[in-house]
């Protein structure tokens, strides 16, 4: 069979298309044959050796998968031969089959397609998680997202409307509002440019903002977390700016207010039935058509290299997926 190798630590430009051999399941595993895959930023940084999880070479990145079952033992979970499934497998999905332990495997609804299915899990799973299992967001509250025109940001937003949230977003320029303003932002302020404790205030009425996703820190965290509502909730995503903010704790202590964090490839291995419990609930938005995730592009598993490089120079604007023959 087929898979992208990683056989140095180079970065994207240095995997290679090559022929290995078939895996094999282990117990509490199954075969699927992989339909497509969802690429991340984090594929770039695992295939230089920068990525929280270090695989040993050769390696095939690729962490979101759709595919069908091909084969696989007696299981409670009701998981079948010739089953559309998604998965989320860290690393190793970039191949036209994979071994996966059989509880990571969720079924796709019919009328899912495997493209936008193995999309879901990252952006769609990291946002539902931390907005409803950390965040706490209900309905007729304001949520602030940070990064809003990134992946991470775009689907926070989406999802936050979806709980019946108002949602403004932070954005660092015209065009990027616009992005945010179509996943359904109602409300844009730039950053660089701003005082985001005050906009913030302005737009709730003085009130301020009940949830804050913070995809970017620096400079941006300590005025959200100032613009921050009585009981509001802080939600530590990541660093995309670059810098860790130090925060003063006396700001959580004047609001009664919260900081969590969202770890979401840990919130998955330590909570599985909360992980499908989310995944369900996103494939049914899917399916129902409240939630359309965008697709930028798909390019074949041949082209991997092209696919990563988008995303290796911060262009993507909507997901890349690799699909296979």
């Amino acid at each position: 069979m087929k898979a992208a190798l990683c056989k140095s630590l180079d970065g994207p430009k240095g995997l290679i298309v090559d022929t290995v051999p078939e895996p094999t399941a282990r117990k509490g595993e199954a075969i699927v044959r992989v339909a497509a895959v969802g690429l991340n930023f984090a594929d770039t940084l695992i295939t230089r050796g920068k990525y929280q999880f270090k695989p040993d070479l050769p390696f095939s990145p690729g962490a979101e998968i759709a595919g069908v079952v091909e084969s696989l033992g007696p299981n409670d979970l009701g998981i079948h031969v010739e089953q559309p499934v998604m998965a989320y497998v860290n690393w190793g999905g970039a191949a036209e089959k994979v071994a996966v332990d059989v509880g990571k495997l969720i079924p796709i609804p019919d009328g899912v397609s495997m493209t936008i299915a193995a999309g879901l899990s990252v952006t769609y799973g990291t946002a539902i998680h931390g907005l409803a299992d950390r965040g706490r967001l209900t309905a007729g509250e304001t949520a602030v997202v940070t990064g809003a025109a990134g992946g991470a940001g775009q689907a926070a937003v989406e999802i936050a409307k979806l709980m019946g949230a108002r949602v403004i977003a932070v954005v660092s320029s015209v065009e990027k509002a616009a992005i945010a303003r179509s996943a359904g932002a109602d409300e844009v302020v730039l950053f660089p440019g701003s005082d985001l404790k005050t906009a913030v205030r302005n737009l709730t009425g003085g009130n301020g903002a009940d949830v804050v996703y913070d995809c970017v820190g620096g400079e941006a965290s300590e005025p959200l977390v100032r613009a921050l509502a009585w009981q509001g909730r802080f939600l530590v995503v990541g660093f995309a700016a670059g810098e860790i903010p130090k925060i003063p704790l006396n700001l959580l202590l004047l609001r009664g207010a919260e900081m969590a964090g969202v770890f979401w490839g840990e919130a998955v291995k330590r909570d599985p039935a909360g992980h499908r419990a989310n995944m369900q609930r996103l494939l049914a938005w899917v399916h129902d058509g409240r939630l359309v995730p965008r697709i930028q592009a798909t390019y074949p598993l041949e082209d991997i290299v092209q696919a990563l490089g988008v995303l290796d120079r911060r262009e993507a604007t909507g997901k890349i997926v690799v699909t296979m023959p």
